[in-house]
């Protein structure tokens, strides 16, 4: 699977453009996050790929974790995201 990692200086919509690209051609993306700020950033991502997916019939389902994960020697706490795909009824459908 696919890891997108996210910073406190990473631009909302550019991550959600990575997000939707990644769904449309596969079932799951994680991403990590380390940090209030880019937490934050993921967040609205996520967000605002929904809205990015919507004319493909598609939507995210996000399941959020703890992940111990190393940065330069010391141990840090992330946050991770699984996101999946998930179809979305086209009008008609039952």
């Amino acid at each position: 699977m696919e890891v997108l990692k996210v910073s406190g200086k990473s631009v909302p919509k550019s991550v959600a453009g990575a997000i939707a690209q990644v769904l449309r051609r596969e079932p799951a993306v994680s991403m990590q996050a380390v940090g209030p700020d880019a937490v934050n950033q993921a967040i609205k991502s996520i967000a605002i790929a929904r809205s990015y997916l919507e004319g493909d019939f598609l939507d995210v389902i996000t399941l959020p974790s703890f992940e111990k994960i190393e940065i330069e020697g010391a141990l840090r706490t992330a946050i991770k995201f699984d996101l999946e795909r998930r179809n979305l009824k086209r009008e008609g459908e039952g």
